[in-house]
């Protein structure tokens, strides 16, 4: 399930980061497992994942350009 912004905000920016990366290696899973042939169970997922991955992303760069 995607990510709430809500949630997101509430996140320290290490939290941000670590679940980042978790989600950058999911997707990058997900895609392997499509490039490979394999039958998607959830296609969805791939979706969801890559939204999740725009919200942090947003999020840290509004910290970034608020100096916090």
């Amino acid at each position: 399930m995607a990510l709430k912004i809500k949630d997101i905000r509430k996140m320290k920016t290490e939290e941000l980061n670590k679940k980042l990366r978790e989600l950058k290696l999911e997707l990058m899973k997900e895609l392997a497992n499509v490039k490979m042939g394999r039958p998607i169970k959830n296609p969805g997922k791939i979706r969801s994942i890559k939204k999740s991955i725009a919200r942090i992303l947003t999020v840290l760069n509004e910290r970034k350009k608020l100096g916090g």
